[in-house]
């Protein structure tokens, strides 16, 4: 990726450049020292003044008023504020007419923010003060009295906080009195800009110290540049978050969101004192020092997706080349490139007006559509469909280019998520609640509904990044997040009523990504990489799940790297510097994955014996996963093999007990007792009428209380729990206290031969129901 960069011959402003900013992808307003605002349009290639300020006023410091209010989306911006040296802000039409000016500080206003639902503004002065005004320039309140300049401020993403410059530090102070307030040392030198992005919550600042650095919101360093041969003076990201810029004198960079350099430019601008990106992220504008404005299109990009290689070479051309037979195709674009995803054999592309879903199989005859709302912010691609967004809402298409649903949560903004809040597949969508980070909403894919009891899936602190799983049925489909403990968490997305289990099932992970084809799950923990084969293990039999992951030492990929994707049997990583690394894991358990789907459990078997003639270590890894998986699927024949072959006597052993039970309920209830599901073995027993088995289950988890219960409702073995309880007393040499139980002992003599002959008569009935039951359907069979 590069910045393809460009400026007029001759200035047309006669003095520096101090501030730009766009109104649409193609207009964009300049203003200079010379006093004159001008108005640039790039379709044309026109410059025209829209207004000459009063000699006094000299601009510093533009901001557009925001275009989504309430909801409706304004085509383009109609006015913006002006900050400016005699202690005042202006506001401005589009037309250039003043509306407004408002005495606002002692000395210089040097910068002034509208925040995200353009209910408020901010300026900060010379005078150390900062200021939130109201839309119409009220005073609303005096936030902070600093004793240093304040020289740039930028709103939270939520509107609440606002961050600001003081000398050398960075200060996050919340609107609410009393809240606490974050303070940290930034830079050794004076900090110039500053830059607080809403969709990835990351800061960037810039100072005198030649360096600029990336912040996460509370404060931690994430990335510090070398020092420059100048002071940065400008910083700005991109809107979606993924880029941003930086420009300091005779320098322009392109960075990625994560700190890395993208491309380096040295045009002959002066110092570049500001920097503003278009609405649609693809064009910066900078205001240069010698009165040049310089624009710049970001050019270059890269997709790749197995053999396919994708670039985009200039603004409305695409060069698709098949490493396989270098093969190389040229795909032209009626409008500007904004937004594309190569994925599941396809090409999503959108551009300023429509959307081209390309397949990879035939690149000349695209299927095209128009887009509703204009700039698409985020393309997400799962098998069977892909997901738009943009400023109005959420839609997701098939590969046909029919629109499927348009899912809406209460408080939704759109403009805020990224490829780490939202995750799509077959079925499902999941989308972190940005107003509440405890959140997510999971809708079905196709009706666009909430999924199940329409209860968000809730967790006890902030999540930062979720996951779905790509592979598999519906009801069986698996959700994974980080919180902000960097805890990673593994959950079903299928609820109703019932409270699924939020399963711990990883620590200090900053990264993960599930495997296109199977069910398997890779992550970055603390210096290891880590790879889940099995992650369902965690509710089949926990014990198991060690032996089911393959860790592998991360020291070399450097600090915070990223998994940018894991395709087949690969997992591409990009490290701090920005280079990409490929990592192969074992391709057998993706065939056992495969194997086990299609129910193929012989071939299962005979793969992990075939595994068994490689590492020990594998061996162990396979035998684990078939073992688990064998479990969940209730064959427990395999799953026997499987235990056999690890080492695990006991749960062999138990396996051999329940398949000597005599009914299939019995069966069924104790592989869920043998997976930790107490309640439903519970329940199906209850159901099938075997009330001495529920009331056995729990006696023999001491589940006491929970026996007594179900034995004095049924009005059946009350004296068989108190015999049991009486003997579990005995063996610890302790007395009764339960005040329930004392209450049914009174009177009541334990007789252990009637309690044996009970015992004998349910297995008996059990038996007798157990050799009825085929003979029945039998029955029915020959009927029909």
């Amino acid at each position: 990726m590069r910045l393809k960069t460009s400026h007029l011959k001759e200035p047309k402003h006669k003095e520096l450049v101090s501030c730009v900013g766009w109104t649409t992808p193609d207009e964009l307003y300049s203003c200079s020292d010379d006093h004159h605002i001008m108005k640039w349009n790039l379709l044309t290639s026109e410059t025209t003044q829209v207004v000459k300020l009063p000699d006094d006023i000299y601009p510093i410091d533009l901001h557009w008023f925001p275009k989504n209010i309430g909801g409706k989306k304004q085509s383009q911006a109609e006015s913006f504020v002006l900050t400016s040296s005699d202690g005042k802000f202006h506001l401005i039409s589009k037309i250039g007419r003043v509306e407004k000016s408002v005495e606002a500080h002692c000395g210089a206003v040097l910068a002034g923010r509208w925040n995200y639902e353009g209910t408020a503004l901010v300026t900060v002065g010379e005078d150390g003060q900062i200021k939130i005004w109201s839309k119409s320039g009220m005073l609303r309140s005096t936030l902070a009295q600093q004793g240093t300049p304040v020289y740039s401020v930028a709103w939270g993403p939520d509107s609440e906080k606002v961050l600001y410059t003081s000398g050398k530090q960075l200060i996050i102070k919340p609107l609410q009195p009393n809240a606490k307030v974050l303070q940290w040392k930034a830079h050794d030198g004076v900090i110039l800009k500053l830059d607080w992005n809403s969709v990835n919550d990351l800061i960037l600042s810039a100072g005198e110290d030649c360096k600029y650095k990336v912040w996460d919101s509370y404060g931690r360093l994430l990335y510090s540049s070398q020092p420059h041969d100048y002071p940065i003076t400008s910083v700005a990201w991109a809107p979606d978050g993924e880029l941003f810029a930086v420009g300091s004198f005779h320098t322009l960079r392109l960075c990625d969101k994560t700190g890395w350099s993208y491309a380096l430019e040295k045009p002959n601008t002066g110092s570049i004192f500001n920097i503003a990106w278009s609405t649609d992220g693809t064009q910066i504008a900078g205001a240069c020092g010698n009165g040049h404005v310089i624009f710049a299109h970001v050019v270059e990009q890269r997709w790749e997706w197995k053999n396919f290689e994708i670039t985009l070479t200039k603004r409305r051309t695409m060069e698709v080349r098949n490493v396989v037979n270098d093969a190389v195709d040229l795909l032209e674009f009626r409008d500007r490139v904004i937004k594309a995803s190569l994925n599941y054999g396809h090409l999503v592309v959108s551009t300023s007006l429509q959307c081209y879903v390309f397949s990879t199989k035939n690149w000349n005859t695209p299927l095209i559509f128009d887009l509703k709302e204009g700039t698409v912010s985020l393309i997400l691609q799962a098998e069977r469909h892909f997901l738009l967004i943009d400023g109005g809402g959420i839609y997701l298409y098939s590969y046909e280019g029919r629109l499927i649903s348009s899912p809406k949560f209460p408080g939704m903004r759109t403009d805020v998520l990224n490829a780490q809040t939202v995750s799509l597949s077959n079925d499902t969508l999941a989308i972190k609640d940005k107003a509440d980070e405890k959140v997510i909403y999971l809708f079905e894919a196709l009706s666009g509904k909430p999924l199940g009891d329409g209860k968000p899936l809730t967790h006890k602190t902030e999540i930062t990044e979720i996951a779905l799983d790509q592979k598999g049925l519906t009801n069986e489909r698996k959700i994974v997040f980080i919180d902000k403990n960097r805890d990673l968490y593994i959950t079903s997305v299928k609820r109703f009523g019932k409270e699924q289990k939020i399963i711990k099932i990883g620590t200090m992970t900053h990264t993960l990504a599930w495997n296109d084809t199977s069910n398997i799950l890779c992550g970055l923990q603390d210096t290891r990489f880590t790879v889940w084969y099995y992650p369902n293990t965690v509710y089949v039999d926990k014990d198991l799940l060690p032996k089911t992951l393959y860790e592998k030492d991360a020291s070399e990929f450097s600090k915070n790297p990223q998994i940018v994707r894991f395709v087949g049997n690969q997992a591409t990583i990009r490290r701090a510097d920005g280079s990409l690394i490929h990592l192969n894991i074992s391709p057998y358990p993706a065939i056992l994955h495969e194997y086990v789907s299609s129910s193929k459990w012989e071939d299962a078997v005979r793969l992990c014996r075939f595994v068994k003639t490689t590492t020990a270590y594998e061996d162990q890894t396979m035998w684990a996963c078939l073992a688990a998986m064998a479990v969940a699927n209730k064959d427990m024949t395999t799953a026997e093999i499987a235990y056999a072959s690890i080492g695990d006597i006991d749960k062999v052993q138990y396996i051999n007990s329940i398949k000597e039970l005599p009914s299939k309920e019995s069966r069924m209830a104790h592989i869920l007792l043998f997976s930790g599901n107490i309640q439903d073995a519970e329940m199906l027993l209850l159901q099938a009428g075997l009330i001495y088995q529920a009331i056995q289950v729990n006696i023999n988890l001491y589940n006491w209380d929970r026996a007594l219960e179900l034995a004095v409702k049924h009005k059946t073995h009350v004296d068989t729990v108190l015999g049991y309880r009486q003997k579990f007393l005995e063996d610890f040499g302790k007395k009764e206290t339960n005040k329930r139980f004392l209450q049914y002992a009174e009177g009541l003599e334990v007789d252990w031969d009637k309690i044996k002959a009970k015992i004998e008569m349910e297995i008996a009935k059990e038996r007798e129901r157990a050799a009825a039951t085929p003979a029945v359907r039998a029955s029915v069979t020959v009927q029909h």
